[in-house]
């Protein structure tokens, strides 16, 4: 087992990276001072990942979209309890997450910590699944497929999707379509759950309260080691540009909503944490509520407070989004191209960049006196071959150059417009 201890000096902070026996990657976070702890329990694997192949593979195999999710749903439900009774007893609250990249699985409580971890470790290495209780899963999520198709803020986000990619599986909602998760049997659970939950794939954070002796005790007691199977996935390539220039649709809403997205090359590991550091600073600086042209677009009426800027980033894709409710999202999108170009001539006023980076590193500074982020923070930044305090140091490395340099190399031509526009209800 290798144990480092890894140091922030702006932060006088440490904590603990071990490479466990297991295979597992195994991050402790101890904070002094703190009532709860917070352990997360997570694979590399989500919606994306459909297509994959291992060292006992002859070649790449392809399963239904929305697995990761429905796996997620089942992996709960033991023989003879859910994990839900068995964390509720102990008063700690436990829930899970699948997104287009990760599931993971996590508790806080305030005591009872070992009896959790113990929970949390054992039923995700134990799954149960039984064609019945399939069966019956998939009512469930596809009547909650079904909601989301009418929700509006869902629909633009994944319309948008859809515009600017061909092929990446981003484009496909997370919990899959009813025609895919009809094909879902006990077979292709467990051929995903032995592929994806691989301690090898995986990796366990623990922020706040607790003893690190203890979890690692429980760790060695518990864990099953696990070989590595040399697992790899596939993001089919994709063309240059976006798939189409505008979509729209009907539904009911207030007021149209729209998200413009800017298509841009995959970026992997470090290098997409920096990427999004510089471009989310970029664009919170040229368009975000301390620039000239949120203030003027907000006073004339053109955006309010739900437009926002930023980047949508995860394992195969990277895509600057600007989105918002406007009575005129194509007005919106043009003066939005406008101030791109216009401040590619003139330049981001550097008092604005300094504001934004200001707030930025502030907020990561925020960010470490929560014990959920910092254990999920740590669980992702392991996820991109990094340690938690990496981002702060890119942050606090972001320059104007940086930002000037990011504006320049965007091709503002190369960008897709998703509306959804007001049913008449009648």
């Amino acid at each position: 087992m290798k144990k480092d201890i890894l140091l922030s000096s702006r932060l006088g902070e440490s904590c603990i990276r071990i490479d466990h026996d297991s295979g597992l990657r195994i991050c402790l976070y101890p904070m002094k001072g703190f009532s709860s702890a917070f352990a997360i329990f997570g694979t590399r694997y989500g919606s994306v990942d459909t297509t994959f192949k291992t060292n006992e593979d002859a070649d790449y195999v392809t399963v239904p979209e929305g697995i990761a999710h429905y796996l997620e749903h089942k992996l709960f439900e033991g023989e003879e309890c859910s994990a839900f009774e068995n964390f509720s007893k102990t008063g700690a609250y436990s829930n899970a997450f699948t997104s287009f990249d990760t599931t993971a699985y996590h508790f806080t409580c305030s005591d009872h910590f070992g009896e959790n971890l113990r929970t949390l470790l054992d039923f995700v290495q134990n799954p149960y699944f039984t064609e019945e209780n399939i069966k019956k899963e998939q009512g469930i999520i596809a009547q909650e497929i079904k909601i989301y198709l009418d929700d509006p803020g869902w629909r633009v986000f994944f319309n948008g999707l859809c515009s600017v990619y061909y092929n990446n599986p981003v484009r496909i909602d997370i919990a899959g379509t009813v025609e895919s998760i009809a094909m879902i049997n006990k077979e292709l659970l467990y051929r995903c759950y032995n592929t994806f939950y691989n301690l090898n794939n995986m990796t366990l954070a623990i922020a706040g309260n607790f003893d690190p002796d203890e979890a690692l005790k429980i760790c060695d007691e518990i864990l099953i080691p696990s070989k590595d199977i040399e697992l790899k996935t596939i993001i089919p390539d994709e063309p240059y540009e976006v798939k189409e220039k505008r979509v729209s649709q009907k539904l009911y809403c207030a007021l149209p909503l729209f998200q413009l997205g800017f298509k841009m090359p995959n970026l992997t590991g470090k290098e997409c944490s920096r990427q999004y550091l510089t471009w989310n600073i970029m664009l919170d600086s040229a368009l975000g509520s301390f620039s000239p042209f949120y203030s003027r677009c907000y006073e004339s009426g053109l955006i309010n407070d739900t437009f926002s800027a930023g980047v949508f980033k995860g394992r195969g894709f990277f895509l600057p989004l600007i989105s918002g409710d406007s009575r005129d999202p194509d007005k919106v999108t043009e003066e939005i191209i406008k101030e791109l170009y216009r401040l590619k001539n003139d330049g981001i006023p550097k008092e604005d960049f300094e504001t934004v980076k200001k707030m930025t590193y502030g907020d990561f500074i925020g960010s470490f006196n929560n014990v959920g982020t910092v254990a999920k923070g740590m669980m992702n930044a392991d996820f991109n071959d990094m340690d938690i305090f990496e981002n702060l140091e890119m942050t606090a490395d972001v320059t104007y150059d940086n930002i000037m340099s990011t504006l320049a190399s965007m091709d503002i031509e190369n960008n897709s417009l998703s509306v959804i526009e007001p049913l008449d209800r009648e």
